[in-house]
């Protein structure tokens, strides 16, 4: 039936490679190959009953042709053929041939996908896509890298860390989006079929982006189809591998141990694969302490904090028909947290410990509809449960920049339940490609979360502590208990012109809707101009403008209603009595924040121009710049800002009202270079330099201005203000099944703010700046990293041929030269084509031991003004084995 629509292209068109396959029986000789050949259109789609022709590149007399029809699900097999270079050539009705040559075939299975175009036809012309059309290609590897499967092998194991180190070598301001959601922790490394970093932005109406652009680490996951697969992973850590933080005395108490478990293959044949990933840890790392007591007493210690998390996710890909298909996945995690909030300036009484646990259930489907239309629909569901205690119940103490004692005044949760759905059409009719498409996101969000409920006592110095003196006490009191849900929504429409084989124009506009906002005009038009005017597409220019919004967060809400003078009240009294506040019988002021629906949506107008150059075919350069201009930013307005030291309504301390009439300006302008050499060192190098800036004048939606209500004092540098950034990673293969990668990172420094440790203004919030000194006016120091991972793969036993395949979704296929032997996810070199594998690591952060110094203290009353609080960490090596089969 016509509403039934077919999975992920890219994913099902890999499935059908091992679907398309039956049990095959023994060869007769180990030298002998197997290839499998799948024929699939622009869309991914696979196409049935196409011819395929496969011809052995030899010397001398000529080799008769091979010649096989593709079946229902598009692929051909080529059995018994031996060790060398053949010519693939691929044809169906309605399509542009293709041809690829120096396809080379090992012994065993080899695997090759053949993309067919349709012609695009214009006055009984017909224009074959070439490589000019393919360079322009927002998909294509312009503007963009991919990751090979040995660079995807050499990130960290821990997904938090594979997390930072992807954001590392991607441009400020990258979103993961795994399999097209955004949102939850990134799959297990053994799961992750691709990952595409990007480079420069798409601007595409169909993508959101935000203020922050389109700029997406994307990341697709394999299913389970093809033969039973498995394996078991493990790896270890201890402080006696590491190295001290320079900022403590003695050397932290370090320790992981994780484990993870996969299994994966066919249910039935041609039909149905899943793919089962668990796994767990348990660990603690150290974080430092840097505080300074009365009497000039300076603690500096490392201060453990254990975490054990477990994790599981379950995937079944089933295939409706030959073109229609189904992928659902399920994932949990949890997690168990103790010590948190200890560490820089905060003693050890100030530990709470959190309890959390995320489920997500996603379901995705695309493929054709008729000859011209294709479809793609997801829906991800996610609940999400919260909960924090404090340590100990203690009134807290702080003395800016100089300690904080006492309880950490946690307790409470949230529980929330949100959704994603998302569905687009495409159509492509001559020149145009048209796609359109509708967004639904939203969620309910319950929560008894609470903080301050005792009351906080600051000092404005250690002076003032010791005479007993504190600025100001606050407290929170009231019912937490809170409710609210939210829906935003958006539609676009974009079209791709092809005006000539070499010049493509893209257009369109996204509407966007907020339930929060009674701004109900969003409507944000994108262009964007590429330009190859090469023959051989090595050459490609691309220039983009687009309007982006950007929604406002939940969290934002819920302080409004939270705090709202009535169900809360936030206390805020003035230069109280101590050690106790004198309350009782008392109704002292209290700040509260007011939600506006007068408020716009934060925009900003983006542009960005580029150029990427294949110097040769293993060899890329590119260079763009982008410039935004941000308008209409959350910012906070003091109703009741003292003057003269005199509230005007003395009801109250802070009447906090969200306004948008904030800015930012940024400017960035990125250089990037790869180089991927298939020989048998397998070698893959590249590297990005960044060099931007960033200022705004708003610290955020309750960060209340230092100076009354000028804005135009407050412009200064963004927190994430680093004026140079640089990222290289370098991987190669040395010897058989010996893998080694070396990845580096640095960036200049973050500034940070100086105030005068005191309530000048006496508005109850230390933020008070000197005369004549801007916001986030100095900087910090720099921040270096050099890691690197080596691995060796044993194999024992011979792989049998591939059996039967289930359909629904991709495998993985890894190609050495032009062919080579499908590998397991998670392993690399000669042991991939062994029937066990067992592979040895090592791998390592900041391996050359450098200082990092962070947490600058901007307090001119604080005894480490000018001085950091923290540092990163510091050299850091785990150990690991992985057996597969």
């Amino acid at each position: 039936m016509q509403f039934k629509r077919s999975l992920s292209a890219a994913l099902f068109a890999a499935a059908a490679l091992a679907a398309a396959t039956t049990p095959a029986t023994a060869q007769s000789r180990d030298s002998l190959g197997r290839l499998v050949v799948t024929v699939a259109d622009q869309t991914q789609a696979v196409l049935p009953d196409a011819t395929v022709i496969v011809t052995a590149q030899r010397e001398g007399a000529p080799v008769a042709p091979m010649t096989a029809t593709t079946s229902k699900i598009g692929a051909a097999v080529f059995e018994n053929l031996e060790q060398g270079r053949y010519t693939i050539q691929a044809e169906f009705q309605g399509f542009e041939p293709a041809t690829i040559r120096d396809v080379r075939v090992r012994a065993g299975d080899n695997r090759r996908t053949v993309i067919l175009q349709l012609p695009r036809r214009d006055e009984e012309v017909t224009v074959a896509r070439d490589k000019q059309s393919s360079a322009m290609d927002p998909k294509g590897s312009a503007f963009s890298t991919i990751l090979t499967r040995e660079q995807i092998e050499a990130l960290p194991d821990d997904p938090d860390e594979m997390e930072a180190v992807l954001k590392a070598m991607s441009p400020p301001g990258s979103t993961i989006r795994v399999d097209g959601f955004t949102g939850g922790r990134l799959p297990p490394k053994a799961q992750i079929r691709s990952i595409r970093l990007p480079r420069l932005d798409t601007f595409a109406a169909q993508n959101h982006g935000g203020m922050g652009g389109a700029l997406f680490i994307d990341i697709m996951t394999m299913p389970g189809a093809g033969p039973m697969r498995g394996s078991i992973d493990f790896n270890f850590l201890d402080d006696a591998f590491n190295a001290r933080n320079a900022m403590t005395r003695q050397k932290g108490d370090e320790q992981l141990k994780q484990y993870g478990l996969s299994l994966s293959g066919t249910i039935k044949p041609n039909k149905t694969s899943f793919s089962l990933n668990a796994g767990g840890a348990s660990q603690y790392f150290s974080s430092n302490l840097l505080a300074v007591l009365p009497n000039n007493i300076v603690l500096a210690r490392a201060l453990p904090q254990p975490q054990d998390r477990l994790n599981f996710s379950g995937r079944l890909d089933h295939a409706l028909n030959a073109q229609h298909a189904v992928r659902l996945s399920f994932d949990r995690a949890s997690a168990e947290m103790e010590n948190q909030g200890v560490g820089e300036y905060n003693l050890p009484e100030r530990a709470y410990s959190t309890e959390s646990s995320t489920n997500m259930l996603r379901i995705s489907e695309n493929g054709p509809l008729g000859r011209r239309f294709f479809s793609e629909s997801r829906l991800q569901l996610r609940w999400t449960d919260n909960e924090a205690r404090s340590e100990s119940e203690e009134r807290t103490i702080r003395v800016n920049d100089a300690f904080a004692g006492g309880g950490a005044q946690m307790r409470g949760g949230r529980s929330d339940i949100t959704f994603e759905l998302a569905s687009d059409l495409d159509y492509v009719r001559g020149a145009h490609s048209w796609r359109t498409g509708v967004m639904f996101e939203g969620g309910r969000y319950t929560s008894n979360d609470t903080s301050n409920y005792l009351g906080t006592y600051t000092f404005s110095s250690l002076a003032d502590y010791e005479a007993g003196k504190p600025s100001v006490f606050t407290m929170r009191i009231g019912d937490p208990d809170v409710r609210y849900s939210y829906l935003q929504a958006a539609g676009y429409v974009q079209d791709d012109w092809r005006i000539a084989r070499s010049l493509l124009l893209s257009g369109g506009v996204r509407y966007g809707y907020l339930t929060f906002v009674d701004d109900g005009v969003n409507l944000s038009p994108r262009f964007s101009l590429a330009w190859s005017p090469l023959k051989s597409g090595n050459l490609t220019v691309r220039g983009n403008y687009g309007y982006f919004y950007d929604w406002i967060a939940g969290d934002t809400y819920k302080q409004t209603l939270l705090v709202d003078g009535v169900r809360q009240r936030e206390l805020n009294v003035r230069n109280p009595s101590y050690p106790e506040p004198g309350l009782i019988g008392t109704a002292p002021a209290s700040n509260k924040y007011l939600w506006s629906q007068d408020l716009l949506l934060p925009n900003a107008h983006r542009a960005s121009v580029g150029v990427d150059r294949a110097l040769t075919p293993n060899m890329r350069v590119s260079a763009s710049y982008h410039a935004s201009w941000g308008r209409n930013l959350l910012r906070p307005r003091n109703l009741n800002a003292p003057v003269d030291g005199v509230r005007p309504d003395a009801n109250y301390a802070n009447v906090v009202q969200l306004v948008s009439d904030a800015d930012s300006t940024q400017q960035m302008l990125s250089l990037g270079w790869n180089l991927s050499l298939f020989n048998k060192r397998r070698t893959f190098v590249f590297a990005n330099y960044t060099f931007g800036n960033a200022r705004t004048n708003t610290g955020g939606p309750f960060s209340l201005l230092a100076n009354g209500d000028d804005l135009e004092a407050e412009w200064g540098p963004t927190g994430g203000d680093a004026r140079h950034r640089l990222s290289a990673s370098f991987n190669t293969q040395p010897i058989r099944d010996l893998s080694v990668m070396i990845n580096t990172s640095w960036r200049s420094a973050t500034p940070y703010n100086i105030t005068t440790g005191g309530d000048d203004n006496g508005d109850g919030v230390f933020n008070d700046r000197p005369d004549g000194v801007g916001r986030n006016s100095a900087r910090g120091s720099g921040q270096f990293d050099l890691g690197g991972r080596l691995s060796y793969a044993i194999g024992i036993g011979k792989r049998a041929a591939a059996a039967g395949a289930g359909g629904g979704g991709a495998t993985q296929v890894v190609m050495v030269g032009g062919g080579g032997g499908a590998m397991a996810a998670g392993f690399g070199g000669g042991a991939a084509d062994a029937r066990f594998r067992i592979e040895f690591y090592i791998s390592g952060q900041n391996l050359l031991n450098v200082t990092n110094h962070m947490g600058y203290s901007g307090v001119k009353t604080s005894p480490l003004f000018g001085h950091p609080a923290a540092a990163g960490m510091a050299r850091r090596l785990q150990v690991g084995m992985r057996f597969g089969f």
